[in-house]
């Protein structure tokens, strides 16, 4: 008995050993190899770099709440905006009392900010992305927020516009997605600008 046993156990922990290395390091080191090679960029988290410093990443929404930026998506990531570590919807209901008030006292924030814009907010403003983390807003959500950013920087409305269509991200290949902004990124160029 014991010698069978023996027989049976051997090789299954030969194959388990032989596939845990396979799928556990070869496979994974292999891959992490390629998309280095391929895409170093990207592979390394499409970090953006200003000045030799890290400033973030192309990938992870920030919390900007200075009226002379733009501002992102709201963030539903806990214990802090944009955490990460934390990454997650706040799996609310269109119909649930929490979202239309989180809903509510959002636009009632957008309209304190800028009391004379009276367009309509754009719903990406007031609502957060499945993960919590987005990085981007729709070109009428930057386009919403212009004014105030003009005004607060004492620039030309045209200019902000204009910044805005050139930091605009057309869909890939002219098909998939939506036009886009980069929150941090139009931050950016509007610093320098």
């Amino acid at each position: 008995m014991s010698n069978t046993t023996g027989g049976i156990v051997r090789p299954a922990i030969v194959v388990f050993a032989l596939l845990s290395a396979l799928t556990g390091l070869i496979y994974p080191m292999a891959v992490t190899g390629a998309a280095k090679a391929a895409f170093p960029a990207q592979a390394a988290g499409s970090l953006i770099v200003l000045d030799g410093t890290t400033v973030g990443s192309k990938l992870i929404g920030q919390n900007f709440s200075d009226p002379r930026h733009f501002w992102g998506r709201p963030s539903a990531t806990a214990p802090q905006p944009y955490n990460a570590s934390a990454s997650g919807g706040a799996n609310q209901g269109p119909l649930n009392p929490a979202l239309t008030d989180a809903v509510k006292a959002r636009v009632e924030a957008l309209r304190a900010a800028d009391p004379g814009n009276t367009a309509p907010v754009p719903v990406d403003l007031v609502t957060a992305s499945g993960s919590g983390l987005d990085p981007d807003i729709s070109p009428a959500a930057a386009r919403y927020q212009a004014p105030r950013v003009a005004r607060e920087r004492g620039l030309p409305l045209g200019e902000v516009n204009a910044l805005i269509d050139r930091q605009t991200q057309q869909p890939l290949w002219g098909l998939l997605g939506e036009p886009r902004v980069n929150v941090l990124a139009l931050n950016l160029a509007l610093d320098k600008h």
